[in-house]
Parts: structure tokens; C-alpha cells; sequence
């Protein structure tokens, strides 16, 4: 690749509204069903699960008995079958149609482990009623709409209240009715344009940790919130109160939802803060390098409560989104050794207890954070065939890649 500016990298990064027409979103929107009709909602779910669970069942006996591999389609011709002989309550056939390739994609998913070959498979397991907690309608106008009186009309269940806290901007798909900690929603997966950011000029790379959430390669810290270590004590005592419930009881029922609920705002508070920092980023910034990170792998260690905490792999996904639709160019490096090098070349091991950069060759002294948010920023614009900007703590003679 031909050497290019920092400037020309940026206007080189394929803008959304050239090559991108449309663009898939899904918006939420707090529902708020009578009681009858979050009865309905209940039993339509209800009908939901013991269809997944009974196709399950068929998938398995069909192997163990007959030696045979049930596909969608084997399974989705007896529908009306079953519809018809009054064996089924799921009033939307569409959604019938929806469970069985849900069912269908979690077989997909296994035989694909089993092919790679890593860890534990997972074969496809039965599924509780208390654990089922999503419908979809595949095809909007089929058995769900929005009316214009702020109201969704659901096939089964009626017209039920929807708190539009904004507006549904682009066409309709699919709706998807969710039941989460005793409260319903709605999501509504919508095809929109794509709306281009005005061009920006600026490039940051962006290392992230767990003293600091994320430190840029200008010097910013993000503070990391810690949102779970935070809500610890309240989460301990509620998961204290249900197994002090009997199984089976109402008390218990209450109280699960209680901990659900807790569990939520959790996580609707690291939603929130990951929404604020990649909007922030996407704004401010044309150019943005992240390393490639191995979450998983890393949550599996003695930081996994630190890890799982930061959230890192849901700020990533945010920003690769918000990146397509503003027209950013966002780029994953390789982050092997990024915090044992210095920013004039020279390598300088540390550990992971040593928070500050010593450069012996150079001279620079700074946060290990800093140094290894520059190094990032480094690798993503070499990977754009671009030359490192001189720093003003750098000698320019130091400077050589």
C-alpha cells in the first residue's frame, strides 16, 4: 500500500452513504400491559416454550431411534397439522415458524463447535417457562402493528400500551416482544439510511484497562465506573432472600424478580455508560484504534469479575456500529506487547504491577496506559500504510519504522 497522510487515511475510509444505503437498528420501548393482557403474554410464551421444547424432543428421538437429522423444514411442514388439531395455542403462525428456526439455529451453532473442535460443544437443552422470555414477529403487519394511538396491537393479546419515548425512525421488520424482571418490551428491528457524521480529521487510539476504563492516546482517562462492585452488597442480600424462599412458592417468585431487577440496572447502567463513551469517540474522532482483545479469554482468569464488570467486548461492539453508521473508520490491532514498547521503537519490558514508562533510549517518561494507547494508535495507522506523527517528547531522530 502506497505511504498516505494521517489526513488522507481518514478521507480514504469508505463514507456510509456511498457504499451503505441502509442500515438494520433495533429500538426498545417500554410496554405496559393490564393485567389480563400480560396473562396473554405469559401464555403465549408459555405455548412458545413447550413448542421448542417438544421440536427438541422430536430432533432427538428421530437421531436416537431412527438415526435421522431433522431440519427446519421437516419440522415446519407439520404446523398446520398441529394448528389445526387444536394441539398448538401460539395464535401467530409466523411466530410458530420463528421458534422452530430458533430451535433450528441452536443445532447449527453445535454441529459448528463440534467441527472446531473447541472445548465443550453444548448440545441443545430443554428450556423452563421462566426461562423463555422472548416472541418474535418475523414479519411486521403479521399479527403485530403499531397504531397511531401509541399502542401495539398484538395477534392473541390485544392492544397493549407502548411508552414511545422516541420516535421509530426508519421501516419496520420484525417486533420482538421481551419479558425481563417482571416488566415487558417491545423491539422493534427497523431497515433506516445510514446518517454520515460531518468528516473529522482527528485520529485517537484507545487502550483500555481496569485501573482507568480507557486511557486515549492524547493524555484522557475515562474513569471506570465499576457498576457491578458497586451494587455487590444489594445484589448479595437479594440473592440471599430467594434461597431462603421456599421452591415453588409465591415468595420465591417475588423475590427472583426482585434479584432480576437488580441484575438489570446493572446492566442498563453499563449499557448507558458504553453508549456515552463510543458516542463521544465516534464524535470526536475519524479515525479510532482499539486492540483486538480476547475478551473471553481473559474473563476466564483471576480478573474475571473485573473484566466481566468493564464490559470491554460491548464497547467494542457499540463502536463498531456507531462507526459504520457515522462513517468512521475504526481499526482492531494485534495487542501483543503493545504496553512493552515505547513510542521511539525501543522495547521496555514491564510487568503488570509497574504503572509508569521509563524509556531508557529516549528518555520519555509517562503513563504505561498513555504510552501503550499511542502504541495502538501506532499499529492502526500502520496498517493504513501511514507514518507515525512525530510527538513533541519524542527526538525526531528516535522516530524510525
Amino acid at each position: 500500500m502506497s505511504s498516505l497522510t494521517k489526513h488522507d487515511a481518514v478521507r480514504s475510509a469508505p463514507r456510509l452513504a456511498d457504499s451503505i444505503v441502509k442500515q438494520r437498528k433495533t429500538f426498545r420501548y417500554r410496554l405496559y400491559p393490564t393485567a389480563k393482557q400480560a396473562a396473554a403474554l405469559d401464555g403465549q410464551l408459555s405455548e412458545a416454550c413447550r413448542l421448542y421444547n417438544a421440536a427438541l424432543q422430536e430432533r432427538r428421538d428421530a437421531y436416537r431411534i431412527k438415526g435421522l437429522s431433522l431440519s427446519y423444514y421437516d419440522q415446519a411442514n407439520q404446523l398446520k397439522e398441529i394448528r389445526a388439531a387444536g394441539d398448538l395455542e401460539l395464535s401467530n403462525f409466523s411466530c410458530c415458524q420463528e421458534v422452530l428456526r430458533r430451535l433450528d439455529k441452536s443445532f447449527k451453532a453445535f454441529f459448528r463447535r463440534v467441527k472446531e473442535k473447541k472445548g465443550k460443544a453444548g448440545f441443545p437443552r430443554f428450556r423452563p417457562r421462566s426461562r423463555y422470555d422472548s416472541l418474535t414477529f418475523p414479519s411486521y403487519g403479521d399479527g403485530c402493528r403499531l397504531l397511531p394511538t401509541n399502542k401495539l396491537k398484538l395477534q392473541g393479546v390485544g392492544q397493549v400500551k407502548v411508552k414511545l419515548h422516541r420516535e421509530v425512525a426508519g421501516e419496520i421488520k420484525t417486533v420482538t416482544v421481551k419479558r425481563e424482571a417482571g416488566r415487558w418490551f417491545a423491539c422493534f428491528s427497523v431497515e433506516c439510511e445510514a446518517a454520515p457524521l460531518p468528516e473529522s480529521r482527528e485520529s485517537v487510539g484507545v487502550d483500555v484497562g481496569l485501573k482507568a476504563f480507557a486511557t486515549l492516546s492524547d493524555g484522557t482517562e475515562i474513569e471506570n465506573p465499576r457498576h457491578y462492585r458497586g451494587a455487590q452488597a444489594k445484589l448479595r442480600r437479594a440473592q440471599r432472600k430467594v434461597a431462603r424462599r421456599k421452591r415453588g412458592g409465591s415468595n420465591r417468585k417475588k423475590a427472583v424478580r426482585d434479584l432480576q431487577a437488580a441484575h438489570a440496572h446493572v446492566r442498563n447502567q453499563r449499557a448507558d455508560f458504553h453508549h456515552k463513551v463510543s458516542r463521544w469517540l465516534i464524535c470526536c474522532f475519524g479515525l479510532i484504534a482499539i486492540e483486538d482483545l480476547n475478551v473471553k479469554g481473559l474473563a476466564a482468569g483471576m480478573l474475571a469479575k473485573s473484566v466481566n464488570d468493564a464490559g470491554w467486548s460491548s464497547l467494542i461492539d457499540k463502536l463498531t456500529y456507531k462507526a459504520e453508521e457515522a462513517g468512521r473508520l475504526l481499526i482492531k490491532v494485534d495487542p501483543r506487547g503493545t504496553s512493552q514498547r515505547c513510542t521511539c521503537g525501543a522495547s521496555v519490558p514491564k510487568t503488570l504491577s509497574q504503572r509508569w514508562h521509563e524509556c531508557l533510549s529516549c528518555g520519555l517518561s509517562a503513563g504505561r496506559d498513555h504510552v501503550s494507547a499511542q502504541e495502538i494508535l501506532r499499529r492502526g495507522l500502520r496498517l493504513l500504510g501511514e507514518t507515525w506523527p512525530v510527538a513533541a517528547c519524542v527526538p525526531n531522530e528516535a522516530v524510525a519504522f
